[in-house]
């Protein structure tokens, strides 16, 4: 949904993915053809029907998607404030101990949940992939970690959500395309009730949305949220909270206060961007309506 920004240069003593598929051609997956490009620097796009789905760099460190980059960012700072403790990777002093429990809706080549695994070995995944070759494909031609560290279960997102039981995750994201559109059954209320109820008492959404100029969908997804969430926040370039351009925003929604050294930690990031949070999250929502499960906008 994001298009990839012009590579790093990278040392040449780095190996690229050692099992990585043909590049450069259609290969066929459940759900159509997948195209591995790879860029000068060593990092691969992975292109699902034509658009771009995954772009991974051979170092797990580095996020080449804008807004995984402040999705990690964000869970990184609510780890700090939320679950620090006496594990070394922040996680310690949850309530399921040394692991932290994360949930992927959408997967693709599963970049974020590759460097996640990296960030916090202990961590538990689980991505949900709709496509079966697909998610069979990547975990070869990433080198991708193996269950129980990161579980590929091949389902639809929304019923896979409606599924889970209640307090299982401590954290959710959502990355769920069909075209260039999140699935309305994903961007619903009945789905952001779903979210909170798998969700910790103070667990943490976070949701890609790609909303275009004049589309009211960024303030009704912030609307939707908020009628089921007890705080809720966006991160995005200020042109694109304006509604002046398109543009991917991480919606950020919980029931325990938003992280409080987000904003200062999103300052790092190569893009201007910004957290709105409290009075300027109502003030993009104000527009908004409740999403009960009907075309988007």
């Amino acid at each position: 949904m994001t298009p990839p920004p012009r590579g790093r240069r990278r040392s040449s003593s780095e190996a690229p993915f050692p099992g990585l598929g043909p590049v450069g051609e259609a290969v066929p997956i459940s759900t159509g053809s997948a195209e591995l490009v790879v860029e000068s620097d060593g990092s691969v796009l992975l292109l699902v029907n034509g658009v771009p789905s995954s772009h991974l760099d051979p170092d797990p460190d580095h996020l080449v998607f804008e807004y995984m980059r402040w999705m990690r960012t964000a869970m990184r700072c609510w780890i700090l404030e939320r679950r620090a403790g006496d594990g070394a990777d922040g996680a310690g002093s949850s309530r399921r101990g040394p692991e932290l429990a994360v949930a992927h809706l959408g997967g693709a080549g599963c970049a974020l949940p590759r460097t996640l695994a990296h960030d916090w070995p202990r961590a538990r995944q689980i991505v949900v992939e709709l496509d079966a070759l697909l998610a069979e494909h990547v975990r070869t031609w990433f080198s991708l970690p193996r269950s129980p560290q990161l579980r590929i279960r091949v389902d639809d997102a929304a019923h896979a959500l409606e599924e889970w039981r209640e307090d299982r995750f401590d954290v959710l994201t959502r990355d769920v395309f069909a075209g260039d559109r999140t699935p309305a059954s994903l961007t619903s209320v009945e789905a952001a009730r779903h979210a909170r109820r798998v969700l910790a008492d103070d667990g943490l959404y976070l949701a890609n949305c790609a909303s275009r100029p004049g589309s009211r969908l960024l303030a009704d997804e912030l609307t939707t949220l908020s009628s089921v969430f007890a705080h809720v926040g966006a991160i995005a370039e200020p042109a694109h909270l304006k509604g002046r351009r398109r543009g991917n925003c991480v919606l950020l929604a919980s029931d325990a206060p938003l992280p409080a050294s987000l904003d200062r930690a999103l300052r790092s990031d190569p893009v201007a961007v910004r957290l709105a949070a409290g009075e300027d999250a109502a003030r993009i929502a104000a527009p908004g309506t409740v999403l009960e499960g009907a075309a988007q906008g």
